[in-house]
């Protein structure tokens, strides 16, 4: 089906998302994203459809894969949709990406290539691993709470000289905190309904600090352009098209808290109308029906995993 509104947001998920099988139905449905896949693969040197498909788990998992994977099945399903359903994205007038996936929604957007910005998220990758790697972190989503009690429990449980802080406020009910591992079990055993994360370290928090200077040369290396339409970046929540602005915000991303919700209800104010998640999963539909400017009454689709 394709959004019934005037003015749509596409949104593309993040690290977590990852499952094997991923990409599957798409590469086989659809030349244009085996066609992509194969590029990548040239690209990163070893076979991502396969790892994709097959797995395993344990290595899709590992930061420096999990992360150009997801990049890749968000743009395969944004190019089969332009492609071959047009209809479902031509409402579409800004984007949005979780985390890993706002690279993804600037190469949809068209501030980066294609090749340019696989690259890019492959260093990310690698980066962010060596930042978890020299450091024993992680993370948990605590669920039930508001943001005001998550900063209580982490206040309360951070020991001294350890980092324990919300990382991802991806809506009131679910919130992701990061910091060292001791601080994150003993948030785990006071009783809160946490669920530790299925990633390396403690991302977005300043235990990342050690990749910022590895992106960052990174990225300005890449050609960034002015995007065709605006991308609301995770670091303030606010819409941004220039090149020096998207380049700044991208390198900053990896130790600040990913501002989510905010990010949705300011599309929201700026007249978003329904949203389409593009990629593997349906966890941004679901936190969308939980986000209170948006609730129940606001239209989403997905297209990725054969939905």
């Amino acid at each position: 089906m394709s959004l019934d509104v005037k003015k749509a947001g596409i949104l593309f998920p993040g690290q977590g998302a990852q499952n094997v099988g991923m990409g599957r139905w798409l590469c086989e449905t659809y030349p244009t994203a085996k066609k992509l896949f194969d590029e990548a693969g040239e690209i990163l040197g070893y076979d991502l459809a396969q790892l994709c498909q097959d797995g395993p788990a344990e290595k899709l998992n590992q930061t420096e894969f999990s992360q150009p994977a997801l990049f890749v099945v968000g743009m395969a399903a944004a190019n089969v949709l332009a492609e071959h359903h047009p209809e479902r994205i031509e409402s579409v007038v800004a984007t949005a990406g979780l985390s890993l996936g706002e690279y993804t929604a600037v190469c949809f957007a068209g501030g980066l290539d294609f090749p340019d910005a696989l690259r890019l998220v492959h260093r990310r990758g690698v980066a962010m691993q060596a930042a978890a790697d020299a450091v024993d972190s992680g993370m948990a989503s605590v669920l039930g709470m508001s943001l005001q009690e998550v900063q209580k429990l982490c206040d309360d449980h951070r020991g001294d000289g350890e980092i324990l802080q919300p990382a991802n406020l991806l809506c009131s009910g679910n919130i992701a905190v990061s910091g060292h591992t001791a601080a994150v079990d003993r948030l785990e055993a006071s009783g809160a309904k946490a669920v530790r994360l299925a990633v390396a370290g403690a991302f977005h928090t300043p235990l990342m600090q050690p990749a910022v200077q590895s992106l960052q040369e990174a990225l300005a290396e890449m050609p960034i352009r002015q995007t065709r339409i605006p991308v609301y970046s995770n670091v303030d929540a606010k819409p941004h098209q220039a090149p020096d602005e998207i380049r700044d915000l991208l390198s900053r991303q990896v130790v600040q808290p990913v501002q989510w919700e905010a990010s949705i209800e300011q599309m929201i104010d700026d007249g978003i109308e329904g949203f389409l998640e593009a990629g593997t999963g349906k966890v941004l539909r679901g936190i969308l029906k939980r986000i209170d400017k948006f609730g129940r009454k606001g239209p989403t689709d997905g297209f990725g995993d054969g939905d």
